[in-house]
């Protein structure tokens, strides 16, 4: 599949460098959420023991395994517009996407006891520690009300695409999408509930695109740890991605009225992490990617012709040091 003068996982990458960067609002607006519940409670929610901001995230990569029996919002508000933007996105691209579980993760996985003790079990715990630690999960509820009994977003504020492994203990684990509540509800915070859901998926299908191509490798299975100028690429090109299938005649087909909204959502995705291992780029070079993936989209020659994903993986390769000036 590959051609010999271009290698999809190690591409000649510029490090990460510090420029001037201010967090974006949706960064901001989780920070607060976190804020909202006081210092007690959030030191204690988010302790090394508890860590209950992880669990139901963690419950849906590891045992979530039911993708036709899914809603995606608080009250299940997106789940038609998500659940056809990922029938669509199967469409569009040239990948086989048929074993991708879509799935949601909710808060109120945390009322749930025997799904709590299942993940301090998961994550090491004894029977008495996972018991404690699932009784204490329930008592915070009731001492701090604010914790909304887990449906408050900053137990959900996540989204993740995770290829087909297998983790000693739990087993296999099928490829998946999962999309929290807290983050469809940050976006909706910004007036962006109605874009949102759709780039957020199309972004994370883009790492699918990765995993097939062998672009993108989790370190457990070859022993590769991303790195800042690692991570970046990949997420600024899933963001190219997402924006080609948006905007191109054969995909979503999304219409002029809506690219400023859809800058904003990428925009609010960046963040100003330089030395994390996990950076995805400032908010001024995710709309520099996605303004890249819409202009290859709108390209005269490209109307009812869709560029296979390797080609397309190339071309952004190719622009990357311009994209990120």
């Amino acid at each position: 599949m590959n051609s010999p003068e271009y290698d999809p996982a190690n591409p000649g990458l510029a490090d990460v460098v510090p420029v001037p960067c201010d967090d974006p609002p949706l960064r901001n607006w989780v920070l607060n959420q976190y804020f909202s519940w006081g210092k007690d409670a959030t030191l204690i929610a988010t302790s090394a023991e508890l860590t209950m901001d992880q669990l139901a995230l963690l419950y849906t990569l590891y045992y979530e395994i039911n993708p036709s029996n899914q809603s995606f919002g608080p009250e299940g508000e997106y789940t038609v517009q998500i659940k056809a933007g990922f029938q669509d996105l199967k469409r569009f691209w040239d990948i086989d996407s048929d074993c991708i579980f879509l799935v949601a993760t909710h808060g109120s996985m945390l009322q749930d006891r025997s799904k709590v003790f299942k993940m301090y079990k998961t994550n090491g715990a004894s029977d008495a520690k996972a018991n404690k630690y699932a009784d204490s999960v329930a008592n915070l509820f009731q001492i701090y009300p604010q914790l909304l009994n887990g449906n408050h977003p900053a137990f959900t504020f996540n989204q993740l695409a995770t290829p087909d492994t297998i983790l000693a203990g739990i087993g296999p684990i099928p490829p998946k999408i999962i999309i929290g509540d807290g983050v469809l509800q940050g976006f909706e915070s910004l007036g962006l509930g109605d874009f949102a859901p759709h780039a957020i998926l199309a972004h994370e299908f883009g790492h699918h695109i990765q995993y097939d191509l062998g672009i993108l490798v989790k370190g457990m299975e070859r022993g590769k740890e991303l790195i800042p100028k690692t991570a970046r690429r990949i997420e600024l090109m899933a963001d190219a991605y997402a924006a080609y299938y948006l905007f191109h005649p054969e995909g979503a087909a999304m219409g002029e009225e809506s690219l400023q909204h859809y800058r904003n959502v990428f925009f609010n995705l960046g963040d100003c992490l330089f030395e994390d291992n996990s950076h995805h780029g400032t908010p001024s070079q995710r709309i520099a990617a996605f303004e890249w993936g819409y202009r290859l989209a709108k390209e005269p020659n490209g109307k009812g012709h869709i560029l296979p994903s390797l080609e397309l993986a190339k071309l952004f390769d190719a622009e990357l040091e311009k994209i990120l000036k």
